[in-house]
């Protein structure tokens, strides 16, 4: 009987070194991603929107804690939560500790499902052919979601799960239709469809999974800027080929970052955590991102991130 040929040390030396690259190195460096989106009528004064996703918080992520802290120092006119904030049951105070600095601000948010339900091991690998849509099973949550829900709302943030609202961001009326996450069945767009008010200075539709059904029914109803999350940019993505996976039915190319989706224009985040189980992060460095809104050049529907 042939012997199995021996890996070479070289080679699971590389592999180690890797592994405590991405779970120890580009896991805890966060980086804040700036764009410009060409979305207001000419002549309207820019604001700057504040997009944060998929903490997965628990007690113990100190640096990750202090430097969503930091960001209070941009002072948006706007912060956007689109969802799985918390992956523990205490984390909801930590949480709100990161946030308190950004508090003060007009915000709004959205549920992912692992605010509702606490993260489970599961098989990286299968999320080559398959997505994790169904995977937890479960009917009762296990995460505080109600309390984590009062403790944004009663600091004047804006539940936006299945509804619609209006708000002052800076000199704009902003019109918001949000819903919960599709990625467990939660998602009722026809609790919310119809014309967004035609009068408001912005339309901006807020969901965590960046389903293409939902982001074409909000573009059919005049909603012009989208933000989703969810997708942690593919989390561990190959140097100059990008993500292998989006965990839900948005396409590769769009896993992060602006884009457009029909007639809106969409910014997917990477999102700043990971799944206590699969903690590391490859080519797709945690991120926040600050959507400076500016007046669209006539005839002129571009994007641009600004480095």
């Amino acid at each position: 009987m042939r012997k199995a040929a021996a890996v070479p040390l070289s080679l699971i030396g590389l592999g180690l070194t890797g592994l405590a690259y991405a779970s120890v190195v580009e896991r805890n460096t966060f980086r804040l991603r700036r764009f410009d989106v060409p979305v207001l009528e000419p002549g309207q004064r820019p604001v700057r929107v504040l997009h944060l996703s998929d903490l997965h918080l628990t007690p113990g992520r100190r640096m990750l804690i202090n430097w969503v802290r930091s960001l209070g120092t941009l002072k948006p006119d706007l912060v956007v939560n689109t969802g799985d904030s918390i992956a523990h049951p205490d984390a909801v105070g930590p949480l709100m500790h990161a946030l308190e600095p950004l508090l003060s601000r007009p915000g709004l948010f959205v549920y992912g499902s692992n605010d509702m339900y606490a993260p489970i091991f599961k098989n990286p690998v299968r999320y080559l052919w398959r997505t994790s849509k169904g995977d937890h099973g479960r009917k009762i949550p296990s995460l505080p979601w109600e309390e984590l829900g009062t403790a944004m709302s009663d600091e004047g943030w804006l539940n936006m799960n299945n509804t619609t609202a209006r708000l002052k961001v800076g000199d704009l009326d902003v019109a918001v239709g949000g819903i919960n996450d599709s990625h467990i069945n939660l998602d009722r767009y026809d609790e919310i469809a119809g014309p967004a008010p035609a009068e408001a200075d912005l339309r901006l539709g807020v969901m965590h999974s960046p389903e293409p059904r939902n982001m074409s029914r909000f573009a059919d109803d005049g909603y012009q800027l989208l933000l989703a999350g969810h997708t942690h940019g593919g989390q561990v993505c190959v140097p100059f080929y990008g993500a292998l996976v989006t965990n839900c039915g948005i396409d590769r190319a769009r896993v992060k970052g602006l884009s457009r989706h029909e007639s809106a224009f969409l910014h997917v985040s990477a999102g700043l955590g990971t799944s206590p189980f699969s903690p590391v992060r490859f080519s797709c460095f945690p991120e926040a991102s600050l959507l400076t809104l500016v007046p669209r050049p006539r005839g002129d529907a571009s994007t641009r991130e600004v480095r």
